[in-house]
């Protein structure tokens, strides 16, 4: 009897102009956000190539092992074309050296704000907007639809256990959905394949774990229609609630529950952040120049021509110790700088987690969030992608230091300072310079941060199984409610 209920529903919508209007839809959005995103990763792999070449060669050019300035570019993420993320939020790059600290710079939503208006129409806003929204429309008058049409009494009027005919429509309505869905699903992922998209058997897994979550968060949008239509007597009321329903699920929660957060546990932003270890460091740099001039005496900067070789050697001897002396109190001020950087930047960021953990507790009470936070920690472009990859530059900025410090001390400058001693000119202090540029052959290379497929797993089997739950408890409510419902 159920397989009669599923083949009877699964008839009517496939005949109703529904079905043809969500294909249509479903098919032209779906692969035409695939095939932007993939003209829009082709473009980032092109300028992230020619990003590298050109530091590279200003790198080379440089002539001061003091001054060298590298600069750390953020690798295109091929699952950015299903899931954009926060990939157009953070910044691109940042610079590398012994002055500059790690901050993500350039974002594209930074250099083009025009396309941060509209924002990125992906895969999972496709399926996040669109597709729950027609899983209301199929299912809103599922119940109440029959008994206003008279079909309800009449199927009743025969011997058909009232578990099996609900169980029926909800597979029915979910096969009617899920079907002109998953055709241009299977067609994107075609796509993705012929234009050569370098994705590893991990992104070809998370793909797939994104589809199922996908599917999941329809099957209760389906179920959700269903309990409604179970519910209610009048379609026109059902199809009222489910709308009100939609929008508060889909759109009031998930930003109710940043704000709550953001309202609850008080951050300071980064701009006073930034101010305050600013503020540290200007103050430590001054207290180094006042000593530093108070070391340098004008005895040091006497003319030569009265020295004998022996005093003359002497002398540039004490010049080179005091020049080693003065390098050192240099470092040792920036390592108190950078120390107390990281000391706030923790302290900072631990609070920002406190405060991103309670924004995201409470916004997964909708289910559009669990959604977008699952697809995002899958594509690997959720909110902890800006920490992993300015926690991977600060370690290579500590050996790129360690390697111009080592550089530095054997090519004799200091501070990006050359000293030279002559009997006929005296003492000549003076930036250090090579015309030929610096060899950077042994540089250390930048290795970019990786995801851990076992952690990304533990970090979704929450959203899989609030997911899961919500359509147990949906599909649970709508049994009992139509055991006791009307059919008249």
């Amino acid at each position: 009897m159920i397989k009669l209920v599923i083949q009877k529903e699964l008839r009517a919508i496939l005949l109703s102009p529904k079905f043809v209007a969500t294909f249509a839809v479903c098919s032209l959005l779906l692969l035409l956000s695939v095939f932007i995103g993939i003209m829009e990763y082709r473009q980032s792999v092109d300028q992230y190539n020619t990003a590298v070449s050109l530091a590279q060669q200003r790198m080379e050019q440089q002539s001061s092992w003091h001054s060298l300035t590298e600069k750390v570019y953020r690798e295109p993420n091929p699952m950015s074309i299903f899931v954009s993320g926060l990939n157009y939020d953070i910044g691109r790059w940042s610079a590398v050296s012994t002055e500059s600290s790690v901050k993500m710079k350039h974002s594209p939503y930074s250099d083009d704000p025009i396309f941060a208006v509209f924002r990125i129409t992906d895969f999972v806003f496709i399926i996040q907007i669109v597709l729950s929204l027609f899983a209301i429309l199929f299912t809103y008058d599922a119940i109440n639809g029959e008994r206003e049409n008279g079909t309800l009494r009449l199927v009743f009027s025969n011997a058909i256990p009232r578990a099996q005919y609900i169980l029926g429509k909800a597979i029915g309505s979910w096969l009617g959905l899920v079907l002109p869905v998953c055709i241009p699903i299977l067609l994107s992922l075609l796509i993705v394949q012929l234009f050569g998209v370098p994705l590893t058997g991990s992104d070809w897994l998370r793909l797939l774990l994104l589809i199922a979550l996908s599917l999941q968060y329809i099957t209760l949008f389906v179920m959700i229609g269903v309990l409604i239509s179970a519910l209610t007597r009048r379609s026109s009321i059902s199809f009222l609630f489910s709308l009100v329903l939609w929008v508060a699920f889909v759109l009031i929660i998930p930003r109710a529950g940043v704000m709550a957060a953001g309202s609850i546990v008080d951050v300071p932003s980064l701009a006073e952040i930034e101010g305050v270890r600013d503020g540290y460091a200007k103050d430590l740099w001054a207290q180094y120049y006042d000593a530093s001039e108070k070391r340098w005496t004008e005895t040091e900067r006497q003319n030569l021509e009265s020295m004998t070789p022996e005093e003359e050697e002497e002398a540039e001897m004490a010049m080179w110790a005091r020049m080693k002396a003065e390098d050192s109190a240099r470092r040792v001020v920036q390592l108190e700088i950078e120390e107390y950087e990281r000391k706030i930047m923790n302290d900072w960021q631990n609070k920002k987690q406190v405060q991103r953990r309670l924004g995201f507790t409470v916004s997964r009470f909708s289910p559009a969030s669990a959604l977008q936070l699952g697809a995002m920690t899958l594509a690997g472009n959720d909110t902890e992608m800006k920490s992993r990859y300015e926690a991977s530059i600060d370690e290579f900025r500590t050996k790129f230091n360690e390697y111009t410090e080592q550089k530095q001390a054997e090519s004799g400058q200091f501070g990006g300072i050359m000293i030279e001693m002559d009997s006929e000119k005296g003492v000549t202090i003076g930036t250090s310079h090579d015309d030929a540029g610096l060899d950077i052959t042994d540089k250390p290379q930048f290795e970019h941060p990786k995801t851990n497929d076992s952690k990304v797993a533990q970090a979704v089997v929450l959203d899989f199984g609030l997911l899961s739950t919500l359509c147990l408890l949906s599909f649970a409510a709508a049994f009992v409610s139509f055991l006791r419902y009307d059919v008249r």
